[in-house]
């Protein structure tokens, strides 16, 4: 199963990459990693001493700060999608377009490496080739192109 990508942090962490495979209409981005997780919020510890007590110390040195564990190798996909406005006015279109990128994502996931994944609508499909917003040669032109970018992102990198 492939999960969502859900924080901004890991949308701008994978877009930063350059696309791993282009289309005339997508772009697919990829980066080897787990998603972020937030950070819990520390409770406020309200104290009944006077602030005029023995100031605060210092914050420990650095050589005895613990040391950060390495990131664990991503297990899984992570799905996010982005469908602009800029590319597919109607709802229709867009709620289409990102049906076909989950469909695809899950039916080619398995050929793909583990880690975060940004499936882009990079360019508007021709108004004039495609008049209804949410017709069936639209989605099967999406579909294919879909198809088609995936498996050259499943390619190995030189």
């Amino acid at each position: 199963m492939v999960g969502r990508i859900l924080r901004s942090a890991d949308f701008q962490r994978v877009l930063a990459m350059p696309p791993r495979s282009r289309s005339t209409h997508f772009a697919a981005h990829h980066v080897p990693a787990c998603p972020s997780v937030p950070a819990k919020p520390q409770r406020q510890v309200i104290s009944t001493e006077l602030s005029t007590g023995d100031a605060p110390s210092c914050p420990p040195a650095v050589d005895d700060l613990p040391a950060a564990a390495p990131e664990p190798a991503p297990q899984g996909q992570w799905l996010g999608l982005v469908v602009p406005k800029k590319h597919a006015r109607r709802a229709v279109t867009r709620n289409l377009i990102k049906r076909q990128m989950r469909a695809v994502m899950a039916s080619a996931g398995a050929a793909l490496p583990a880690g975060l994944w940004v499936l882009r609508l990079k360019a508007p499909f021709d108004r004039q080739v495609f008049t209804s917003p949410g017709s069936v040669p639209l989605l099967q032109a999406a579909r294919d192109e879909l198809h088609l970018l995936l498996q050259r992102a499943a390619a190995p990198r030189r």
